[in-house]
């Protein structure tokens, strides 16, 4: 076997490997001797049929197997004595394609080679970590949106208008054509107005209604209405009212705490401070992260694989086009071009990338099975109800599965790196934790 370099150019690698007729051959015959003592064929008894008739029977068969598994071999083998590791899965075609039994076999094989990572100083690195309290202020609102989401509802005076925001019971039945419907039909419903619980411009038309009115709703259901025979179908919805309430929201007290399981009012705060805080340090640890990867960004310089910058770009590039059209749900679009803005990132993110990877491998960072686990059923959360299916679908999908392993190593590398660096607290407010977040998103 014969592996010869044609291309060194920077990262691009070239080769031309070939793999003898006869070392082909030797490889068949491995694999009939392999399969020899188990084969039956009439006339021989078990494990005694001569090689020459196995080698008429299998070997053209088994000359495929052999042609690929020599090729793998060559190419493992190049990369082990090289040391080069792919940036993507190598190129690799036949050059001889009337090629028969008897030729040597000529494979040329290409690829990005991964680059040389240099080592950095973290104890040079300065940090800032951004504290934020949670003061009395913001614990009290957020006392009070809870009190709002526990809100209640009391009935109006006699004869007053339903106002959005109210709680109208209400029985109602539907039809179209002038048919009911089934599902089309409830009794003391109550329906909270501007709740968008209903179907578009239903729950609109019943604010000024008053308790013992009747009101025919007249509203069309969605093109992409579930039930299709009444997808895009009007339908007049016939309402009686019978009772108007009004919003009241819930007594901040020990009874309003014991609704979210503290034992009393003093322990609900305590807990929303907690929690709080725990947004602040999540935020603060945003920022912190971002300053750290601007240093090392300027911190090392390396050689970048072309293709990966590539496909980074166009991917940037497609997700800002898709951001830009929302109303585009497919990806039947035409392809989109990638922008020098789209480049400039892309690399900046493959370096990070490189740099990371790197620096993880070194420092044996690992992510645990539990913390993917974890990972897991925060994402199943957003799927109520089929959490199980969502759970055995990131089991048999090794591409989610590295979706979803990846920010983690990324963080716990970036702890690695914190660790090291030398890091001043510094407290602040919320307002500016909140402007330092979104000068991140501007940018």
């Amino acid at each position: 076997m014969q592996v010869t370099e044609t291309l060194n150019e920077g990262l691009k690698r070239g080769y031309a490997i070939t793999v003898t007729a006869a070392e082909l051959e030797a490889k068949v015959n491995e694999k009939l001797a392999e399969a020899q003592p188990e084969v039956e064929m009439k006339g021989f008894r078990k494990g005694k049929v001569p090689m020459a008739l196995l080698k008429k029977q299998f070997g053209q068969r088994l000359m495929g197997e052999a042609m690929q598994e020599a090729v793998d071999g060559a190419m493992n083998k190049h990369f082990e004595d090289s040391g080069d590791r792919p940036a993507m899965q190598p190129e690799v075609k036949m050059t001889n394609e009337d090629w028969k039994e008897g030729d040597d076999i000529n494979v040329e094989m290409s690829y990005e080679a991964l680059p040389e990572i240099p080592d950095v100083d973290f104890s040079g690195i300065e940090l800032e970590k951004l504290v934020v309290k949670a003061d009395e202020d913001a614990v009290n609102e957020a006392l009070n949106n809870l009190a709002e989401t526990a809100q209640e509802f009391e009935a109006r005076e006699d004869g007053a208008a339903a106002e959005d925001g109210d709680q109208v019971v209400i029985d109602f039945v539907g039809k179209v054509d002038g048919e009911a419907f089934e599902g089309g039909a409830g009794d003391d419903y109550p329906l909270v107005l501007g709740s968008n619980s209903f179907i578009p411009g239903f729950e609109e038309q019943l604010v000024g209604t008053k308790a013992g009115e009747e009101k025919d709703v007249t509203v069309t259901f969605p093109e992409e209405y579930g039930a299709e025979h009444l997808a895009g179908k009007e339908a007049v919805f016939t309402c009686k009212v019978k009772e108007v309430k009004a919003p009241k929201a819930a007594e901040i007290n020990d009874e309003l705490a014991k609704k979210f399981g503290s034992e009393d009012l003093e322990g609900l705060k305590a807990q929303i401070a907690e929690r709080l805080e725990a947004e602040y340090a999540g935020a603060a640890r945003a920022v912190m992260k971002r300053a750290l990867l601007d240093k090392l960004d300027g911190l090392v310089s390396f050689d970048l694989p072309p293709s990966l910058v590539e496909a980074e770009a166009k991917q940037i590039a497609h997700q800002l086009w898709h951001e830009e059209n929302p109303e585009v749900q497919g990806h039947d679009h035409g392809e989109i071009e990638p922008t020098e803005e789209h480049t400039k990132l892309a690399e900046r993110r493959v370096r990070l990338g490189l740099l990371l990877a790197e620096l993880g491998q070194k420092a044996e960072v690992e992510v645990t099975d539990a913390e993917m686990t974890q990972a897991i059923m925060q994402q199943a959360r957003q799927y109520p109800g089929q959490e199980r299916q969502f759970f055995e679908f990131i089991q048999k999908n090794a591409q989610m599965q590295q979706q979803l392993r990846a920010p983690l190593f990324e963080d716990k590398v970036v702890d690695h790196i914190v660790e090291q660096a030398k890091v001043e607290e510094k407290e602040i407010s919320k307002d500016d934790l909140q402007k330092a977040v979104e000068a991140l998103e501007d940018e």
